[in-house]
């Protein structure tokens, strides 16, 4: 339990500052702008999402085999699995980053974004789009970081990358430091300037710790398109990716039912993900630190402590994500109110909010199933059940509901996928994942 804690504190730390930033900067806009700002940037969340679903599921590939080279001691190994990963995900960022300007306006146009709020829109999403390879680096990099144990220099790059964020934000809303003030871009250039600050210090401090991941000349010299590592990684990375991808199509879908209603729905829409952050990523957290503990006793030839590792992470997402949601339930009025100014959009999110908030935990237990399976290269399973959790009950439950009881409908969808998936990733742990024998895969 002790050594689950001291790795999770900190990667949950990280979550949370994550989420505050992404919080305050909304804040920023809803307060400073107003609500149809706060609605304009949100068009861009699912867009982000799909396109960060190919670089979290190298970073899970990764993650897993550097946790299993690190569990034997194999340094040479985790900087080989490390630099071609990096090379990848630089390589898918400066694609997204160049077709960016082009399709930003017709995504925006597919998604039916309400015509108040399409410009601001197009505006975020190509400046967002434009600083995708830094963002695919800074995360493939926390991911990697994260699989030789080290949990405490992503937390502290994201502290200063935070808090550059929330000290530009507001300055280029307002017109500081000499420019023009800039609306609803202000979010997207303060992110894009905090993320280059955090990753020249992450890279000093690497250096300076004379770190196993250090950006040194034999990191670097690594740091190509090797087919041979990326196979092994991708094999591993591609069926998460594929997961996270369905994940963001059913976003879109689900978004596309909300912009149906209007900008005021988008606004609610925007502000329950904001909120629903801080519950969903300590669970996610547990996940993942269950995860790379779990490669590297399967590295290390201690494969008897994988159950060990699974309870702890369960109660651990009980007491936390449980926790989370309760205090949200009792605090949700005050909550809301941060992002949104409207009366009426106000009890609207409070409403959806209290459909959907419960099933986090439900969400946090499945994440620790599927987790604790990849660690040992086991994932089509885990990803099959979440696909179908998503093609099969999410997205037809929003449709069918949404046009029988209205926008309400919509938000029922999330407790019927996240239940569908802990009984499916729970059924196949316990029957078929823990009887199966487990080997090292580097």
């Amino acid at each position: 339990m002790m050594t689950f804690l001291i790795f999770l504190a900190p990667m949950m730390l990280s979550n949370i500052l994550q989420s505050l930033s992404g919080t305050i900067n909304s804040i920023f806009l809803a307060k400073m702008i107003g609500d149809k700002s706060f609605a304009a940037a949100t068009q861009f969340f699912p867009i982000m999402f799909f396109m960060m679903a190919f670089v979290i599921g190298l970073g899970a590939g990764a993650s897993i085999l550097i946790g299993q080279a690190y569990g034997k001691g194999d340094q040479e190994r985790v900087r080989t699995i490390a630099g071609a990963s990096l090379a990848l995900a630089i390589t898918f960022g400066v694609v997204v980053a160049l077709l960016g300007g082009v399709f930003a306006g017709p995504l925006m146009v597919a998604l039916q974004t309400p015509a108040d709020i399409i410009a601001d829109a197009t505006l975020y999403a190509q400046i967002m789009m434009f600083a995708m390879p830094l963002f695919f680096l800074y995360l493939l990099a926390t991911s990697i970081l994260r699989g030789v144990g080290d949990a405490v220099t992503p937390l502290w790059t994201l502290a200063l990358s935070t808090g550059v964020s929330l000290l530009l934000t507001p300055l280029l809303i307002t017109g500081g430091l000499g420019l023009p003030p800039l609306g609803v871009a202000s979010a997207a250039v303060a992110s894009t300037v905090s993320l280059v600050v955090a990753m020249m210090w992450m890279a000093w401090r690497l250096l300076r710790m004379k770190h196993a991941l250090a950006p040194t000349p034999e990191l670097l010299a690594r740091v190509k398109l090797d087919p041979k590592v990326l196979k092994l990684v991708m094999r591993l990375g591609i069926p998460t990716a594929i997961q996270m991808v369905f994940v963001a199509v059913a976003e879109i879908a689900l978004l596309w039912m909300v912009n149906e209603h209007g900008s005021n729905a988008t606004a609610a829409y925007g502000a329950i993900n904001q909120i629903i952050a801080y519950v969903q990523f300590p669970a996610m957290s547990i996940g993942i630190t269950a995860s790379i503990l779990g490669a590297q006793a399967i590295g290390a030839g201690r494969q008897h402590q994988l159950w060990a590792i699974t309870k702890t992470a369960l109660i651990l997402n009980t007491i936390i994500t449980g926790g989370g949601v309760l205090l949200v339930y009792l605090l949700s009025g005050p909550i809301v109110t941060m992002f949104i100014g409207d009366p009426e959009v106000i009890a609207m999110t409070q409403r959806f909010l209290h459909i959907v908030l419960w099933s986090a935990v439900m969400f946090g237990f499945a994440v620790v199933f599927s987790s604790m399976m990849r660690s040992s290269g086991t994932v089509l399973a885990p990803t099959f059940i979440g696909i179908f959790a998503i093609l099969a009950v999410e997205v037809p439950t929003a449709w069918f509901l949404s046009r029988s009881i209205g926008i309400d409908g919509i938000w029922w969808a999330y407790p019927a996928a996240f239940c569908t998936m802990f009984i499916m990733q729970g059924s196949f742990y316990g029957l078929v994942w823990r009887r199966k024998t487990i080997r090292v895969l580097v």
